[in-house]
């Protein structure tokens, strides 16, 4: 039974939701720097050992449609209790993981939790909030969603460095029981529910499509772009994909509503969106990586270097919040990539010389850059929608972002292999008496300055989509005219 918002303490219910949040982003992003260690500890490859980071996203966009539906069918007590139990039991599964595929099993479960958090969160507060306030509110949540990755890779790095990676699951599940208890004491129904019924045919059209699209990018990093297997998956997954929407589109009670799609500032936060989490994704990914196996750095080390970068972005982000809410989010765009265009730039060169001081302040740059896009990004686009496509709006957002940032992470991995094989051939031509340490840290360095390039692309690529955004003003007299035309 939905409770009157008013009546609600959107104190408590915030907190817990915060806290839920706060711990399924934090083991999202807890095993990136750990991967270095995870490909010694299991003898697997870089492209193998990032199903571990992209197969959560995928996961985690393969779900995200489905809480449209879940959200309709369930109260919002038993959906936030049920992710949190996926994310305990996946947990325990990884603590214990005796080999990879395990481990990979493990992380899959979790992002089953993951996955149904996200878009509960963002229509709790759609439910609870009225517009003027909800940039504020959002901007709140960002502090969670955004300081969770931020102290995840120095504290995952000072775990791996003095005791065992499975500590960063064991840590985890505490903390889970703690939320899962107070969800069961404190957490109020926000919602109504009703029997909707559930399109099966959708949901495997998406997890087939999707997938297949995933498999082919991530495998193009060992079998080649030319390979027929890679050709093959990505050629079906995205015919799949393509039936997906077009049944999306007919269908009077879609899985995904893609009507959303009919609002130009929606869609271009969703373009901007897919850029931001490419890049936001595969760096946090791509850096320790470079840092790790290119410079012989720890995994604390690495973790260490993210670290002041992404407080700046997490405390930004109430900050950025509560500018959204007065100035609209073009400006806000235009400032963010403003910072992130040369700080992509700035490691398009690196070399076995560049500074750790260096890194950190381009680092600290790219955040402050992010802190001005991510959450008034979500926030621009659902203000944007009528409110009974609300809760269709934050899954298409969370769909949307969660699959750029696993194609992301797997087309940066994959150039980076490439270029790294290339640039390895290429030093053995010129040199054969080259130690192998040696030539895979020079390959490394190489093939990371590579995959830079191709980010600061999509950054400026993520400039020119911002300009066709219109301004706060326009937007609301827009908004209005469309409700005076329905009355």
């Amino acid at each position: 039974m939905q409770e009157d918002t008013k009546k609600i303490n959107k104190g408590i219910l915030l907190t817990i939701l915060i806290f839920g949040c706060f711990l399924s982003t934090l083991n999202q992003t807890l095993l990136n720097v750990a991967l270095s260690n995870l490909m010694d500890v299991f003898d697997v490859t870089a492209t193998t050992v990032q199903w571990i980071s992209t197969g959560f996203m995928l996961i985690n966009g393969i779900l995200i449609p489905i809480t449209a539906y879940l959200m309709k069918r369930f109260t919002t007590r038993q959906l936030f209790i049920s992710a949190m139990s996926f994310l305990l039991v996946g947990s325990i599964i990884c603590a214990a993981a005796p080999s990879f595929s395990l481990l990979l099993i493990g992380r899959m479960i979790q992002a089953a939790g993951a996955g149904i958090i996200m878009p509960l969160m963002m229509s709790v507060v759609l439910a609870i909030f009225p517009v003027e306030k909800r940039g504020s509110a959002i901007g709140l949540l960002g502090l969670a969603m955004i300081f969770a990755p931020a102290i995840g890779p120095t504290l995952a790095g000072f775990v791996v460095e003095y005791h065992s990676w499975r500590w960063l699951f064991i840590g985890l599940i505490p903390l889970v029981i703690l939320v899962i208890a107070l969800a069961f004491k404190y957490l109020v129904n926000v919602s109504e529910t009703s029997k909707s019924k559930l399109d099966v045919v959708s949901v495997l059209l998406s997890t087939v499509g999707f997938g297949l699209i995933l498999y082919g990018f991530s495998s193009a990093g060992s079998k080649g772009w030319d390979d027929v297997i890679v050709i093959l998956t990505l050629g079906i997954g995205i015919a799949v994909t393509a039936v997906f929407c077009l049944r999306q589109i007919k269908s009077d009670d879609p899985l995904l509503n893609l009507s959303v799609f009919k609002n130009k500032v929606f869609t271009i936060t969703s373009l901007i969106n897919v850029l931001i989490t490419m890049m936001m994704y595969a760096d946090m990914i791509l850096l320790p990586i470079y840092l790790q196996n290119g410079r012989g750095f720890t995994a604390f080390d690495a973790g260490l270097l993210l670290l002041p970068g992404a407080l700046v972005n997490a405390f930004m982000s109430p900050v950025t919040g509560k500018l959204y809410d007065r100035f609209g989010a073009k400006p806000l765009f235009m400032i963010g990539l403003l910072f992130i265009i040369p700080s992509m730039w700035a490691v398009t060169d690196l070399s076995e010389s560049t500074t750790y001081m260096y890194l950190m302040i381009r680092t600290i740059g790219l955040r402050i850059g992010l802190s001005f896009i991510t959450m008034p990004l979500n926030t621009a686009g659902l203000n944007a929608l009528p409110k009974q496509l609300g809760t269709h709006g934050t899954a298409v957002n969370n769909t949307v972002r969660q699959i750029a940032g696993a194609i992301g992470t797997a087309v940066v991995i994959t150039i980076y292999t490439v270029q790294a094989t290339s640039h390895a051939a290429t030093v053995m031509q010129g040199n054969p008496s080259t130690t192998p340490e040696v030539l895979k840290s020079l390959a490394s360095i190489l093939g990371a300055s590579d995959a830079y390039y191709f980010m600061m692309i999509l950054s400026v690529a993520a400039f020119v989509i911002t300009l066709f955004m219109p301004m706060k003003s326009k937007i609301t007299i827009e908004k209005k005219a469309n409700l005076v035309s329905k009355e």
